[in-house]
């Protein structure tokens, strides 16, 4: 368990350190630094003072050799310093952490409606047994995530706020005004998660030792809940790192539609203005978060399959529980 757990967290480790190369380079070396490219954005025909933009470009260190500004930039992101934005002069570690309470709210209120939702028709569909009703379910997934956010969050505006007023439509604070973007946002990730664990609790249900457990007495349900949704949730754990990535890039959408401070609004504003130091910083921020889910769901897939850890660390497979093996306990 011990180098299971090691080696997932010097992955974690590569992989934030990677994103930060990634970033460095791509904005780094663009045709002209941050703070000429900044000037040029001020538009047409405003003056522009060269020598006020040497000294920006020395206080910035962007006048060092392209190696010592990533070796410069690398150590202080280790020490928690992303720079300074080139628009307000603030800390990017400040303007982030103003801008995440919000995300972080609106992102863990739409993974519990994502994640109940999801779930929920995913279970009802795999554990009817009338086909019309199966398919109708099975069918309502791939609606949900071909259907755009930016249109379900304009037509929830139209009916929960300005025809119903039930919700405030722009700005709205605290859990009434993050109930429409939290659902806006978590359409879309319940659809997955329900494909997914729909796929997975299916193709579990094929399998021998459920006709051995229901031919033994056990109830559908039971079997269902001891048995095949233990072994069908580790395909949907695996894609959580892809929901991450989905929310993160729907909360730009969702907070712009319903004009909601945030991470996403962050992103819209620095990309906008150019602000270098505060994009690499999010790409960052991103990266730990997805790092981070990653690792919390590698550390969790031991406790639903035992034998992952053995794999992992090549030593010897754990011996696998009687439901993994075909053999069913059928209680009462």
């Amino acid at each position: 368990m011990v180098t299971y757990v090691g080696s997932r967290v010097l992955q974690a480790i590569w992989v934030l350190w990677a994103a930060f190369t990634v970033s460095f380079v791509v904005l780094y070396l663009l045709p002209a630094d941050a703070v000429s490219m900044a000037a040029d954005g001020a538009g047409p025909g405003t003056p522009v003072d060269k020598a006020a933009i040497a000294e920006l470009q020395a206080r910035y260190g962007l006048d060092k050799p392209l190696w010592q500004q990533y070796l410069d930039a690398l150590g202080n992101a280790v020490t928690g310093d992303l720079g300074h934005s080139l628009t307000t002069g603030d800390p990017v570690t400040a303007d982030l952490a103003k801008a995440l309470p919000a995300t972080l709210g609106l992102a863990g209120l739409a993974l519990l409606f994502a994640a109940l939702g999801g779930t929920a028709l995913a279970f009802a569909a795999t554990y009817t047994r009338r086909p019309w009703l199966r398919n109708t379910l099975l069918a309502l997934p791939p609606l949900g995530v071909a259907v755009p956010t930016f249109w379900t969050g304009l037509i929830l505006l139209q009916l929960f706020s300005f025809r119903l007023h039930l919700f405030p439509a722009f700005g709205g604070t605290g859990l009434r005004g993050t109930l429409l973007p939290a659902l806006t946002l978590a359409l879309p990730i319940g659809a997955v998660i329900a494909q997914v664990l729909a796929a997975g609790l299916e193709s579990t249900w094929r399998q021998p030792f459920a006709e051995v457990a229901l031919a033994k007495g056990a109830s559908r349900w039971w079997v269902q809940r001891r048995h095949i949704a233990r072994l069908a949730a580790v395909p949907t754990f695996t894609i959580a790192g892809v929901l991450v990535g989905t929310m993160l890039a729907g909360s730009v959408v969702v907070e712009s539609v319903f004009a909601r401070a945030g991470v996403g609004r962050l992103t819209q504003t620095a990309v906008l203005n150019q602000d270098i130091p505060v994009v690499q910083g999010i790409v960052l921020l991103t990266a730990l978060i997805f790092v981070t889910v990653n690792l919390a769901v590698d550390l969790l897939y031991p406790l639903l399959d035992p034998r992952i850890t053995g794999r992992a660390g090549g030593g010897r497979v754990a011996e696998p529980e009687p439901e993994e093996t075909g053999e069913v306990i059928v209680h009462g």
